[in-house]
């Protein structure tokens, strides 16, 4: 408390005074920023969007934005359900997500544009002000486009229903029309309403693999006003690869062959996969290369002709052998990974056409592996060796590429802990009593909340070190162990069954048994325990939230668990997962009344929700929910805005009292 500071309790503080002094530079100047921050206090907390495993759907994810998860939509029939056809909100709701594809479309259609224009503006007025209501003037004007600011100012805070203003505004509205601005007005305000709808944005890991365009999700995050991601293994694995690894390189390359997704190697980073093509088209010209077929009946909307399949699944073989060589490298550099029974290209038998996997002979699917020489297997050939040194350049040298790390480095982190909620992608490590498991990293044990920031750190030390190479080499070889290690908080299964998925044929092989987090975490006892080890005290507003495992919604599996404290929000946004979970992923959405769990059905495509207004189908579910109104001075933000009144309250009674000289 500083209600009864004495000019004896701040002396110590004088030197920071003084600095704080060069921003509120005299007594009227700091009470009208502790009467601005006691205003904010008092405000209902910004909405919070969480999303999960988004994997490359940048359709959908964009989409998913643009609505604020049917937040626009209900804010929209709320205002106008009176007063509006269901046809005429479709369209408004549509404009709003889609201004100038909209416009376009409307331009063909309307005989009366400037009618059209009026109407519209006074529509898109009244949801604007509406979504803006729970802001500060100055925060909805940090958010306005500079062109307009001062008119969408007039617009926002002066009402029509004032005689003396009508006329006025009307003014504004026919100026902005007589004058050509109208379709520039009306994205303004369509993209200033999707804005405001998401204060900020968390990303509960995985945006890459499988989908057509982590890249394009990344130009729409870097661009982002407010947002945070907790790194998933897929997003590990290319900042591995960013950062030189080349087993990561390898498993990246190969996982874009698996969904025949190449757009985000070639068109998005600018890979160079030439000479694994002309490699793979040489050495697999008579292989069939039947279990390297890429997945696209239900996953990929762009099907590739015969011979680009052909090709794929050659350079895919090419890869996948490349990749087990690389690992074995690592492995073996690391006896603490524990991944000996990984090292399964010296277990085969060519002549019987069997590996031994533990302790048994499993027929093989594939024997033709013209590139392994069984007296020396884990030896890449020169020209596999040329190849990755090719390859790697093209990743170390990719501008887009270092971009995109820069943004996910700097918005980025294993965890975070926000408003009493716990978010991290995949795990923390148990042992099946529920304890912290201690995992080796180097010569050090870690656990619990130490080896979620141990493996922050490595992360940091991979990308960014450029003096030690040692030091860098370890991080680098971690990074790809956090891929797909048995005790890593972003993966935290015994294996990852790759090899035994596309070369044996018994499926009991394929089996990767889970860590006991995922089952212990069905327990309020061990979900609290994990939320003290973050320093958050358990409660019913206190939750852990994960993505990582799909929820099988229709095998009847809930994304709710642990009476309320943790929440699963991977529903399959990508389409490789949508049939196994029966619907199109989760938004959560935590405002000032709650947490509610939106539902998604799966999104069509941007051309339909265009030109036929298809939006996303979501139902809503509530997980959390209270009358009374969660407000700013509830929240993490209100705890630092109350920290920053109390120094300014200290900064008064340093100028009252002398200590601090007031200048104009």
């Amino acid at each position: 408390m500083t209600d009864n500071l004495t000019p004896e309790d701040i002396v110590d503080d004088v030197k920071y005074l003084q600095l704080l002094a060069r921003n509120f530079p005299n007594v009227a100047a700091a009470s009208s920023e502790i009467i601005n921050l006691e205003a904010i206090l008092n405000l209902p907390k910004g909405t919070e969007h969480f999303l999960s495993d988004v994997h490359g759907e940048y359709e959908a994810f964009q989409h998913v934005l643009k609505n604020a998860s049917g937040t626009v939509k209900r804010k929209v029939e709320e205002i106008f359900a009176h007063s509006l056809r269901d046809q005429e909100i479709k369209d408004l709701c549509t404009l709003i997500y889609y201004p100038e594809e909209k416009l376009r479309l409307i331009k063909k259609q309307e005989e009366d544009m400037d009618d059209w224009y009026r109407i519209t503006l006074n529509r898109l007025v009244k949801v604007c002000q509406n979504v803006s209501s729970k802001y500060t003037r100055s925060k909805v004007r940090k958010a306005l486009p500079k062109n307009f600011e001062y008119i969408i100012q007039e617009l926002l805070h002066e009402s029509s229903s004032d005689h003396n203003k009508e006329a006025y505004l009307e003014v504004i509205i026919s100026t902005i029309i007589s004058t050509r601005r109208a379709d520039a007005f009306i994205a303004a305000m369509c993209n200033l309403i999707q804005r405001l709808c998401i204060d900020s944005l968390h990303i509960v890991g995985d945006i890459y693999d499988r989908g057509m365009g982590a890249h394009i999700i990344m130009d729409t995050l870097c661009e982002y006003h407010n947002f945070d991601i907790q790194w998933g293994n897929h997003d590990v694995l290319w900042m591995g690869a960013a950062a030189g690894n080349t087993a990561c390189i390898a498993n990246v390359i190969r996982m874009s062959m698996r969904y025949a997704n190449l757009s985000t190697l070639e068109d998005g980073y600018g890979i160079n996969l030439l000479p694994l093509a002309t490699f793979a088209m040489d050495t697999y010209k008579d292989d069939p290369c039947t279990q390297f077929q890429p997945l696209l009946s239900e996953f990929n909307d762009n099907q590739p002709d015969e011979k680009t399949q052909r090709l794929i699944a050659q350079m895919h073989k090419a890869i996948a052998i490349i990749q087990f060589k690389l690992e074995a490298e690592i492995i073996k550099r690391h006896p603490e990974y524990k991944m000996d029974d990984r090292l399964l290209l010296d277990k085969i038998d060519f002549e019987k056409g069997t590996v031994r996997i533990g302790d048994k002979d499993y027929p093989m699917l594939d024997c033709f592996m013209p590139t392994v020489n069984p007296a020396n297997p884990y030896v890449l050939t020169d020209e596999e060796r040329d190849i990755m040194d090719k390859i790697v350049a093209s990743f170390m040298n990719s501008e887009k590429l270092r971009k995109h790390m820069h943004c996910l480095y700097s918005n980025g982190s294993m965890y975070l802990v926000s408003n009493s909620n716990l978010l991290f992608h995949a795990s923390i490590p148990l042992n099946a009593d529920g304890t912290f498991k201690h995992v080796q990293i180097g010569q050090k044990e870690y656990w619990g909340k130490n080896l979620l920031q141990k493996a922050d750190r490595m992360l940091r030390t991979a990308y960014y070190e450029y003096h030690d190479k040692q030091r860098k080499r370890d991080a680098m070889d971690y990074v790809w162990y956090l891929w797909c290690g048995a005790d890593t908080p972003t993966f935290d299964k015994s294996k990852m069954a790759t090899f035994e998925r596309y070369f044996v044929a018994d499926k009991e092989t394929y089996k990767e048994e889970k860590g006991h987090y995922y089952e212990l975490r069905d327990q309020a006892e061990v979900c609290d325990n994990i939320l003290r080890e973050f320093g958050i005290e358990p409660g019913s507003h206190s939750h852990i939230i994960n993505g990582h495992v799909p929820v099988r919604t229709i095998k009847g599996e809930k994304p709710v668990k642990a009476d309320g404290k943790l929440l699963v929000i991977d529903g399959g946004f990508s389409k490789a997962y949508q049939p196994t979970t029966g619907i199109a992923g989760y938004t959560l959405v935590y405002h000032s009344h709650g947490f509610e769990l939106v539902q998604h059905e799966p999104f069509e495509s941007r051309e339909k929700a265009i030109k036929e207004g298809l939006d996303i189908k979501s139902t809503i579910f509530l997980v959390d929910y209270t009358r009374k109104r969660m407000m700013v001075k509830d929240t993490d933000k209100g705890r630092e805005i109350r920290e920053q009144i109390n120094e300014l309250q200290k900064l008064l009674v340093a100028y009252r009292s002398g200590l601090v000289q007031e200048k104009d």
